[in-house]
């Protein structure tokens, strides 16, 4: 093992606190994915028994995987591409690696974009401009159509380059030591007045009475697929973090925290979001657009609408940046490996990168190239599906067959007991790359 202890070149020494790990990762798996993905497919798929279905997934799937990144990323001590090199002494799995580095960068490219979108929205909500006109749908079309997206986009890349600048535990840490527990309060609020809103019971019990015949054989890989990529797995985010981990930090601990915390996000936001749509006589089903067009017109019907609509997105914000940060962290610790640069000088130089791929998705999401299509998908839904559907399971599947079947001393690093250490094995070599390849097959349309 004494190889795989090498240090980030650009990095070393750069550690987080115990309490400091487990809150940035809990920002890095809570992302738009909970607030925005989650409640529509959940409308979509019956509510109850879809949550209860996710959640059995993120305990037999998600918690694995996560450990198993984790326990990479604290044992190789690199970054996404080096900690494999440096438990393997393989140069494939490097390679290989380098996919989960591209596949952060990918994502932060069109998910900055959504963050932007999520800014104005709460900038306009809590001035009341988002309520003028009655017609949601044409008010969205005009927002993408427009430059504003783009200068959103620019505003949310500056602020997260400007937190990763600033380190490991001097930037990423003390700002989710910050909003983590600010977006939990913001939660609560937010939470506490949905359940109090006229009709609301209709919302709770939808939610949270599990009514199993509605389920179908679609809606449990759509919960699978869901459990999978809200924790943030595949993507080297999960491994960037866990190398800056202490050796007395307990990984099991850790991955049980950051599991729960999601869940209760999950849980939270679906408290806010259906008793709001029931209340309001909207559909939970009515899909991607249900936070940018539906939600808007429970908001202005509502008391104090604009301030709750105007914190709702500032929640919305909240998440999508330390996701954000997590997101560009990757390719960062990455490039300082590779070539030895500082982190204020490769932050920059990734962020532009980023941005000169995130402006065509801004401009392609409603705006002036949004007529531009392959195989009738945009910029913007090409980067979205080949991100989320490709390149993330290829990611889990990875990490679950290197800790499954290439790196011996796994268990060991993952400090688990004996019974939860074969546990762990099987679900890493028989279950989990089954279920990642039922993930990855459904979601490309092949089944």
């Amino acid at each position: 093992m004494g190889h795989s202890k090498k240090q980030h070149k650009g990095s070393a020494g750069e550690r987080f606190s115990s309490a400091g790990f487990i809150l940035a990762a809990i920002g890095s798996a809570v992302g738009l994915g909970n607030m925005w993905k989650f409640p529509y497919i959940t409308g979509q798929n019956g509510g109850a028994a879809f949550f209860l279905i996710f959640l059995a997934f993120l305990a037999i799937i998600g918690l694995p995987v996560l450990l198993a990144e984790l326990t990479i990323g604290r044992g190789g001590r690199g970054d996404a591409a080096a900690s494999f090199r440096n438990l393997s002494n393989r140069p494939f799995w490097h390679s290989i690696g380098l996919l989960l580095v591209l596949g952060s960068f990918f994502i932060l490219t069109f998910y900055s974009v959504v963050a932007g979108w999520t800014i104005h929205y709460a900038v306009q909500s809590l001035g009341g401009e988002l309520y003028r006109s009655a017609d949601y749908g044409a008010v969205f079309e005009r927002f993408t159509g427009g430059a504003m997206p783009v200068v959103w986009l620019v505003v949310v890349l500056a602020g997260t380059c400007w937190i990763v600048m600033r380190g490991v535990s001097g930037g990423i840490e003390k700002f989710n030591n910050v909003v983590i527990p600010g977006l939990f309060i913001l939660l609560l609020l937010l939470m506490g007045y949905a359940l109090t809103l006229p009709g609301a019971g209709a919302g709770i019990r939808f939610f949270l009475k599990p009514e199993f015949s509605e389920l179908t054989v679609q809606s449990v890989l759509m919960a699978l697929g869901q459990a999978f990529f809200s924790l943030s797995v595949g993507s080297g985010a999960m491994m960037t973090y866990g190398s800056y981990t202490d050796q007395r930090q307990s990984l099991g601990g850790a991955a049980i925290a950051i599991g729960s915390g999601n869940a209760l996000y999950a849980l939270m936001a679906g408290l806010i979001i259906f008793p709001t749509t029931f209340s309001f006589g909207i559909e939970p089903a009515s899909g991607p657009g249900l936070v940018f067009i539906a939600l808007p017109a429970a908001f202005s019907s509502m008391p104090f609408g604009s301030l709750f609509g105007g914190l709702f997105f500032v929640l919305l914000a909240i998440a999508a940046l330390t996701s954000a940060v997590s997101l560009l962290e990757v390719p960062v610790a990455y490039a300082m490996n590779r070539w030895g640069r500082t982190r204020g000088k490769t932050a920059v130089a990734v962020t532009a990168a980023c941005f000169a791929v995130a402006l065509p998705c801004a401009l392609s999401a409603g705006g002036v190239w949004s007529g531009v299509k392959a195989g009738g998908r945009t910029i913007f839904e090409w980067v979205d599906f080949i991100t989320s559907n490709i390149m993330l399971p290829a990611g889990g599947l990875i990490i679950t067959v290197f800790a499954g079947y290439v790196w011996d001393q796994a268990g060991k690093e993952a400090g688990l007991t004996a019974v939860w250490y074969r546990l762990w094995i099987v679900t890493l070599r028989y279950i989990a790359p089954v279920l990642i390849l039922l993930i990855f097959l459904y979601s490309t349309g092949i089944i």
